[in-house]
């Protein structure tokens, strides 16, 4: 479990396909500290260490993660946003993040508002995911608050230090990004059979 609360930028240094699966290498100031087996949130997306290299590790993306993420348009250089599993006796100050995308999300509107940004996302409502004004969404494993909703579209405002300190400022329009959605709003809407947003 996560908490969409981003601790380090990672840097992509090596992409490899083996049959369906991407093997990708990343460097990251805590890779030493990590352990095989371990869980990483990688701009949101659940992966485990596979090998550890010095100031370097791999994680292995299989076929479904692939296909839920935009893990297919990762490049060597590009930076993702990491985040280590929580621990028991740590504060919850994002929202509860499972790693588990639930589809990708193309960014349609980036505003400067003066000291903070606007982004808004389009998505396609047919996998009856919801968004709710003033509910949690995690976007690239960043835990935000949702500003604006509709059936497809929504909108987060971006605080500078966020802004600054995730992958966020690297965005621009048309990029995709993975979105996982609250899970409490994941749950209600299963037992509600709701399909559209507040």
């Amino acid at each position: 479990m996560f908490t969409g609360i981003i601790e380090e930028i990672g840097t992509i240094s090596l992409i490899e396909q083996s049959g369906s699966n991407l093997i990708i290498t990343v460097e990251a100031p805590f890779a030493e500290e990590l352990k095989l087996d371990q869980s990483v949130a990688h701009d949101g997306i659940c992966l485990t260490i596979d090998k550890l290299e010095g100031n370097s590790y791999v994680v292995i993306a299989i076929k479904e993660t692939i296909g839920k993420t935009n893990l297919s348009q990762l490049q060597v250089g590009d930076r993702m946003n990491l985040e280590r599993s929580v621990k028991v006796n740590d504060r919850l100050d994002g929202h509860i993040v499972q790693g588990h995308i639930d589809q990708t999300a193309r960014c349609s509107k980036i505003v400067e508002q003066n000291g903070s940004w606007e982004f808004s996302f389009e998505y396609d409502p047919s996998s009856r995911n919801i968004t709710v004004g003033k509910g949690s969404i995690c976007i690239n494993g960043v835990s935000l608050t949702v500003t604006e909703s509709n059936s497809n579209t929504f909108s987060v405002a971006i605080i500078p230090y966020t802004y600054h300190n995730t992958n966020l400022n690297h965005l621009k329009v048309d990029d995709l990004v993975n979105v996982e959605f609250d899970i409490i709003g994941k749950y209600v809407q299963k037992i509600l059979g709701s399909d559209s947003a507040d």
